[in-house]
């Protein structure tokens, strides 16, 4: 059995200055994120997570503890810190790196206790005390790796989002008249974003004429023009006259190539011309 109280007290009355001594530890030059920070509320956080971890940590020699209720009472630090903002700003690699620091504190500890106590301990028992450690903290660091990145996974496509967003801005030109300037690559993904965008954006905006350039467009797969075409078709449901401009030779044999219909949409070189024709029948 690797549980002993007197390693546990051991271990807790040595939890403040195990993060004192691991702070200091830290290559603060050499780290990026949390570890990197001089924000004295960054660094009060931290040791405070450091010690947080202490605390539970020991537990795992408590012999009033059950193994059920030290994971759960575990895995609520693992989600929190994995999802704490500086934590995410903090490359994971240096991460793993300190807590394999506090490992090592672990098997010190461990043997300092083993050599100062009044009773003597078989290497067995150390061992297995090392191998707890050990065991423990493989799961700490697997738990807080798969939580780390499945938030992080969360907050880019977050982040994607807002990016495809702005990507893709219904801009008006006047009254009811708007532009929607598309650049870069639009994969299926994201031409399914621009068409639920835009069609909030201009029932939002009471647009009634839309420009879509697509000079900036340099590739689209099949299922992106069906949708950029779909767009104009629902767009036309809702009363918004649309304009192509800008289409690129292959965009338009894809159009071609799929059955796509031109006939009901207004086709011009260039987004210039585009803006002349209707300043044009304007004046008219």
């Amino acid at each position: 059995m690797h549980r002993n109280k007197k390693l546990y007290h051991f271990l807790v009355e040595r939890t403040w200055s195990l993060t004192e001594k691991w702070y200091e530890s830290v290559d603060k030059e050499g780290s990026l994120g949390v570890y990197a920070s001089n924000d004295p509320h960054v660094i009060h956080n931290v040791k405070q997570q450091n010690h947080e971890f202490h605390v539970r940590f020991c537990k795992v020699f408590d012999e009033t503890e059950s193994h059920e209720h030290f994971s759960a009472h575990f895995d609520e630090w693992i989600c929190a810190v994995s999802k704490d903002e500086e934590h995410l700003r903090t490359p994971i690699h240096f991460i793993l790196k300190e807590f394999f620091t506090t490992q090592d504190q672990y098997l010190d500890l461990i043997q300092e206790f083993a050599e100062t106590s009044d009773e003597i301990y078989s290497q067995e028992t150390i061992n297995r005390w090392n191998r707890v450690v050990i065991k423990n903290f493989n799961y700490v660091m697997t738990i807080f790796t798969k939580e780390y990145h499945a938030y992080s996974q969360i907050r880019l496509k977050a982040q994607q989002e807002i990016i495809h967003e702005l990507s893709s801005p219904v801009i008006t030109i006047k009254k009811d008249v708007a532009l929607l300037p598309l650049v870069g690559d639009i994969d299926t993904s994201r031409a399914k974003m621009i068409l639920e965008s835009t069609l909030q954006q201009c029932a939002n905006k009471q647009i009634s004429s839309l420009y879509i350039d697509l000079s900036g467009v340099i590739m689209v797969d099949t299922m992106v023009a069906h949708q950029i075409f779909q767009l104009i078709d629902t767009l036309g449901l809702l009363g918004v006259k649309c304009t192509l401009s800008g289409i690129r030779p292959e965009i338009a044999q894809t159009a071609i190539q799929l059955g796509l219909s031109f006939k009901n949409i207004r086709i011009k070189s260039n987004l210039a011309q585009a803006l002349d024709s209707d300043v044009q029948l304007s004046v008219q």
